[in-house]
């Protein structure tokens, strides 16, 4: 499945859908004395959990349904150091729906700086296996959702040599 500016499933005028606060916590710090890099996947994890409770895909919705969202794919970018005590901020928007998955660009900042962007990919799951999301959430999506960014949809390539 792919996505494209014009073929994302945004509906609306877009949003930031949720915003994420939480401090770095001093065991977080890693021996350059920066947040580690498994506590940015913690802290962007938070953010889509709060992402799933916007759009209906809460607590009661998956107890309720024995279904969620499940990350398929993932793309961290670190852009700039976070110390310890730094109080971070991330703003999540939609950057993609369909009917049964959902496509949610984070920015992480801290002290009025972009720190980090991440991009995921959701299959929306019940039981064990992938399944349409309900309507609800679908038009909640679409209404919220932005074109996205430039750097969305980015990937990891060959190195070249430079000699």
């Amino acid at each position: 499945m792919s996505f494209s500016n014009d073929a994302s499933g945004c509906f609306g005028p877009g949003v930031t859908v949720s915003t994420w606060r939480e401090p770095v916590q001093d065991a977080w710090i890693d021996y350059n004395g920066h947040l580690s890099e498994p506590y940015y996947v913690l802290v962007l994890g938070h953010a889509t959990d709060a992402v799933m409770d916007a759009v209906g895909l809460g607590p009661d919705y998956r107890s309720a349904n024995d279904a969620s969202l499940y990350t398929v794919e993932a793309h961290i970018r670190y852009l700039d150091e976070v110390s310890a005590g730094t109080d971070l901020e991330v703003r999540s928007s939609i950057i993609g729906v369909t009917p049964k998955l959902l496509w949610i660009w984070h920015e992480l900042w801290a002290a009025g700086r972009l720190r980090a962007t991440e991009e995921v990919l959701g299959v929306h799951v019940r039981g064990r296996s992938s399944a349409p999301l309900p309507d609800d959430v679908v038009a909640r999506a679409r209404e919220a959702c932005v074109d996205p960014p430039e750097h969305a949809g980015r990937r990891i390539g060959p190195l070249r040599s430079s000699g």
